[in-house]
């Protein structure tokens, strides 16, 4: 058993405030609030803030202080090129990055700016972009001029050009030096693959590796040992965040336990009332308990705290989606992606979306989007694949299910769209293997040991048929599959019936007779099994007279049997 967490709690806030202070002097906001909020969850009383090195401006040399501050400003307010121009000659640590990082988010803007719609996230003229500023960087990395976060920046732009495994090793560096920069780790998690990936990373000896390890084990849906390392966290000095409550929401949503991660959200709701993150993921498991109600004081509420937020739109996405107005869902997904291309919700969203109205190219569209996105969102492989099988492609589908099922070894429902375009590419061991690992690891829906019986009917395997279908229509998450139970019920009143095994032929064929749809057939299945059962009587009949006329020849036989014995003895 692993020894308990310790962590130096004084220590903790003065790195968190280090950390928030060097973020904002870099433009890095969103790293900002993060550790802003993680400080505001450690309380630690009679803490002397002012105790910190208050050398405010430290990087930037005392001749550049003018132009760091004018490109700050228009950095602010979205000016890159202007902030980069006015840092351009700057060499300290901090205008330097200033520089690069407005020239980055120019580009970026700039790409969005000239693609109104968002149909591609990635094009031929901003790899251009991007490769003259890798150069750039990439000279400077040689130098061995680049700080921390200038890795991080470079780290950025390697990862969108694919060059993963440079990337990795430059953003491992820049987490080495500066640790608390939390976007760091972001970008360095999207790059894990599995958990033999993440051990074998050299990592700093840093407390924020614990946070880091966590939000991996949940990215790549390894979410027991998430949710126990966040507990054990919040066990040790941050009991109070909410970041680490969100995480232990998100890996339930992940296990499909939807009543607790709808608890878990509850609470984050009770304690952080105006935080709209992750509240979209709230809104699907509102829609999965179909509970309309609450996603419409959910979607009135997000409206009033901030209408221009991409998880906003999401939720009056959805919102709308269950209402069957799937036109206005996909609008609102749309202006999601208008404020954040990059939001991997609302393309896959609004995927979903396309196939409920039947246009099976835009899904395909979206679907492709989010992946680009992010290659481990299971739902958009999983919704190419059905993508793809609807247009009568199954080669290309089963592609996109083995992606999804790799992604989700134990969940039933990949494994069960693996298994059927196995059967419909005629691949029957391979379909039967899904079908039973679908059981084996806990079906989510109910179907899988009714597909493992019509597999096994096709493959005239009855014995394994009837008992597949047995255990299908014990489990009580049957009964309100009509049409399912049908098919099971008439497959074992037929079997037994040839069986003659007639208690259990009229037992089945009664459970048919209940419902309306097939009354006629479960009539003419007893109607037989009361036939069969009068044919032996008849039978015992004939034999009884054929005996009769019989009888004196065999008295006849028994007498000489008689002599026989006695000469016998004689003898």
């Amino acid at each position: 058993m692993s020894e308990p967490m310790k962590f130096d709690l004084p220590q903790i806030k003065t790195d968190l405030i280090r950390g928030i202070r060097e973020c904002n002097m870099r433009g890095l906001i969103h790293s900002s609030k993060w550790l802003s909020e993680l400080n505001f969850s450690v309380q630690i009383p009679n803490f002397d803030a002012n105790s910190i090195d208050n050398n405010s401006y430290s990087g930037i040399s005392q001749d550049e202080f003018d132009s760091y501050f004018i490109a700050k400003s228009y950095f602010d307010t979205r000016e890159y090129d202007r902030a980069a121009y006015f840092v351009r000659n700057c060499v300290s640590p901090v205008p330097r990055f200033l520089y690069f990082y407005s020239m980055y988010m120019s580009k970026e803007k700039k790409r969005l700016d000239n693609s109104p719609d968002n149909s591609t996230l990635t094009g031929s003229s901003q790899l251009k972009d991007l490769s003259e500023l890798m150069s750039l960087l990439n000279e400077e990395y040689n130098h061995k001029n680049l700080d921390g976060f200038g890795l991080f920046l470079y780290g950025i732009i390697l990862k969108k050009l694919d060059l993963t495994k440079m990337a990795i090793t430059v953003l491992l560096e820049s987490v080495h030096l500066v640790p608390i920069n939390w976007s760091a780790w972001l970008e360095l998690s999207t790059l894990i693959q599995d958990t033999e990936h993440l051990r074998g990373l050299s990592l700093p000896k840093h407390w924020i590796k614990s946070f880091f390890i966590g939000h991996t084990f949940i990215e790549i849906f390894v979410n027991e040992a998430g949710i126990t390392l966040f507990e054990e966290i919040q066990s040790s000095g941050f009991e109070k965040s909410v970041y680490a409550t969100s995480q232990i929401a998100i890996a339930y949503h992940n296990k499909r336990d939807v009543d607790r991660a709808i608890q878990m959200f509850q609470q984050i709701q009770s304690v952080d009332p105006y935080r709209l993150e992750n509240m979209d993921m709230y809104s699907n498991l509102l829609f999965v308990r179909e509970q309309k109600t609450e996603m419409a004081h959910l979607a009135h509420k997000a409206v009033e705290i901030n209408k221009y937020r991409p998880e906003t739109c999401c939720v009056i996405g959805n919102y709308y989606s269950i209402r069957g107005e799937h036109q206005k869902a996909i609008l609102y997904f749309q202006r999601a992606l208008k404020l954040n291309p990059k939001y991997l919700s609302a393309w896959t969203l609004m995927g979903h979306e396309f196939m409920e109205l039947k246009n099976t190219n835009a899904a395909i569209q979206s679907y492709r989007q989010a992946v680009e996105v992010n290659r481990r969102d299971f739902r958009a492989w999983y919704g190419l694949g059905q993508a793809y099988e609807i247009i009568k492609m199954p080669v290309y589908a089963l592609y996109y299910y083995k992606t999804a099922t790799q992604l989700r070894p134990y969940d039933s429902r990949m494994l069960l769209a693996l298994g059927e375009i196995y059967e419909k590419l005629d691949k029957k061991s391979n379909a039967l293997k899904c079908y039973q690992k679908a059981c084996n690891v806990g079906d989510i829906e109910g179907f899988a040991m009714l597909k493992l019986g019509n597999l096994y009917e096709k493959m005239g395997d009855q014995e394994n048929a009837v008992n597949s279908y047995k255990n299908y229509v014990n489990d009580e998450r049957s009964s309100s599959e009509k049409t399912s139970l049908i098919t099971a019920y008439l497959y074992l009143a037929n079997y037994y019936a040839e069986k003659k095994n007639y208690d259990e032929a009229t037992h089945y064929a009664h459970k048919v007779l209940e419902l309306d749809e097939t009354k006629q057939e479960a009539k003419a299945i007893l109607k037989r099994v009361s036939n069969d059962r009068a044919k032996p009587e008849t039978e015992e009949d004939d034999m009884a007279e054929a005996i009769m006329e019989l009888e004196p020849e065999g008295d006849i036989l028994q007498n000489e049997t008689s002599g026989e014995d006695m000469d016998m003895s004689l003898a």
